[in-house]
């Protein structure tokens, strides 16, 4: 048998290593390095230089002990498989890029409990701010953030009561105006198709209020799905096939989504339907990816990169010594798209 012996143990580099390789002493390598005092220009090169080449990375949890912080701002999502988060955090961090903040992400799978545990494990880091999907949460959870003595920005949601800041679209007006351009738009037999709404509640809200504005034209859905599992072209395939087998009257149909929507409008050109003519659609989010189909589904976006802009901001501000609580509500555009008449005929 090879007798295979372990790899030494490197020790971790300090402030003693880059002051030997940078030729100063080691209470400049720390001015330096931690952006303070008065360093000239040459000696400052000399050491990031040789800080660069050792690979040298400050030990900032030392420095955290003193202030009880970290350069980290948790932000706290459902999901990055989703196409609407990633653009949310790219948001975010063309922001914070700007200054000393680092984003550190935690996914919740949209389940209360885990987003309680997230935060919890995020806090017990002592972030310097806290950017959380969402308005609902549990008891434990808004305790926490209440309590956390940092700056919390909520975002995606208006339509509730925020623990301290907040920034996104209400949902339920996003809904309401969909319900309304569809009537307009002369559309009467409506199908909805959308996620389980028992932990979505942004869906949930858009829902009530394209209920609600329908119900105030005197129109009532006449078909529904509410299904589970992510949003896929496949399934918006399947669940419109089966929806227009089930009621083969309707004559529009609102996705929750773009990406199902998406699969629905696939399947229904695929089936020569005439579209926006007799048959219209509609999803949210204006997901560009979909920009390039060869028909553009009529939408609602989310504001999803200002949202993240937002939402950096507000935490930098607070950083700088803001205090007011604020809340943004952002005022998302209709896209009628190609699938959808924009007058009834």
């Amino acid at each position: 048998m090879n007798d295979v012996s372990a790899p030494p143990a490197r020790r971790p580099l300090t402030l003693r290593d880059v002051s030997e390789a940078s030729g100063v002493s080691e209470m400049t390598v720390s001015r330096v390095l931690r952006n303070r005092g008065d360093v000239s220009d040459a000696t400052r090169a000399k050491v990031q230089e040789a800080a660069r080449a050792l690979g040298y990375v400050p030990n900032k949890i030392a420095g955290a002990l003193a202030s009880n912080r970290v350069n980290l701002v948790a932000v706290i999502i459902p999901s990055m498989s989703n196409m609407v988060f990633p653009e949310v955090m790219g948001g975010i961090s063309s922001v914070l890029e700007e200054t000393e903040l680092q984003p550190v992400v935690g996914i919740t799978d949209y389940l209360p409990e885990k987003e309680e545990k997230v935060l919890y494990e995020m806090l017990s880091w002592r972030p310097s701010g806290v950017i959380i999907a969402g308005l609902e949460h549990t008891e434990a959870a808004r305790a926490m953030l209440r309590n956390s003595g940092i700056p919390v920005v909520e975002i995606m949601d208006t339509d509730g009561n925020p623990t301290d800041c907040a920034v996104g679209i209400s949902h339920r007006r996003a809904g309401r105006e969909m319900g309304e351009a569809i009537l307009e738009a002369g559309y009467r037999r409506i199908g909805f198709m959308g996620t389980k709404m028992a932990l979505d509640h942004r869906a949930r809200k858009r829902y009530e209020g394209f209920v609600e504005a329908l119900a105030k034209g005197g129109i009532e859905l006449a078909d529904w799905e509410f299904y589970e599992g992510g949003s896929a072209l496949a399934k918006g395939r399947e669940l419109t096939a089966a929806m227009l087998e089930r009621t083969p009257d309707l004559d529009f149909l609102y996705y929750s989504n773009d990406l199902i929507g998406a699969g629905g409008l696939l399947y229904c050109t695929e089936k020569g339907m005439d579209i926006p003519g007799s048959f219209g659609m509609a999803g949210f989010n204006g997901v560009e990816l979909l920009r390039g189909l060869p028909v553009t589904l009529a939408t609602i976006d989310s504001c999803r990169r200002e949202i993240g802009r937002t939402a950096a901001d507000m935490i930098v501000a607070r950083m700088e010594g803001a205090t007011s609580s604020e809340v943004v509500t952002l005022t998302p555009k209709l896209q009628p798209g190609d699938t959808m008449r924009l007058s009834a005929p």
